[in-house]
């Protein structure tokens, strides 16, 4: 079992990735092998609609998100996290995540998926909705905690001293450990994953 951590901070080593790091911990208490992947601090080309990844199975561009596109098999589960930018995202992260589901939503179902984010004080839950719904609209199964997943301070010394923003990361990291092995027993045990119908898609503007 394996879970994708991916920073989205420009800051590598700062509030995003201390909040991550404690939920792969956790994980790797329960011998879960964790990967961090951090997007860096340049930016990151957004989708342009060319339809050319329905043809070839991952993005024109040759960049993180096509690596990740290549990869997507090894992980169960992927972890989105993101400082708050006026009550939103990372533009890197939502450049990020609108190319990779977009070319392979139907490879994402079944796999685990939660965010976490990190703000000096507002915003969270909006920034937090907003990567949820990546997963929601991908069959894949959102794992939550005790409280909305977020850690509060303006540096990575505040965030350590954000108690209980730590211990939801860390109940997250409990509750994904749980689900993972939770589905393997199962697979073990010959229940499968969902079989889905074919995809409708109905449009509202008809000649």
């Amino acid at each position: 079992m394996k879970v994708l951590l991916i920073n989205g901070s420009p800051h590598k080593d700062g509030c995003t990735f201390t909040a991550l790091n404690e939920v792969a911990q956790t994980l790797r208490k329960y011998n879960i092998e964790t990967e961090m992947l951090y997007l860096g601090n340049k930016p990151i080309a957004g989708c342009i609609a060319c339809m050319k990844c329905f043809e070839t199975g991952h993005c024109f561009r040759d960049d993180a998100v096509r690596k990740i596109q290549d990869r997507l098999a090894e992980f169960d589960a992927i972890i989105l996290g993101s400082p708050v930018y006026y009550s939103q995202p990372t533009g890197q992260i939502t450049s990020f995540c609108q190319r990779l589901f977009f070319c392979k939503e139907g490879d994402m179902a079944g796999k685990l998926g939660a965010s976490v984010v990190s703000c000096r004080r507002g915003g969270a839950s909006a920034t937090f909705e907003q990567l949820n719904q990546y997963f929601t609209i991908s069959n894949m199964p959102v794992v939550s905690s005790q409280y909305w997943n977020s850690v509060h301070g303006f540096t990575t010394e505040d965030v350590r001293k954000d108690k209980e923003g730590l211990q939801t990361m860390r109940s997250l990291g409990e509750n994904m450990a749980w689900l993972l092995k939770s589905m393997e027993t199962a697979k073990q045990h010959g229940i499968d994953k969902p079989v889905y119908e074919e995809r409708l898609r109905t449009h509202f503007i008809h000649d």
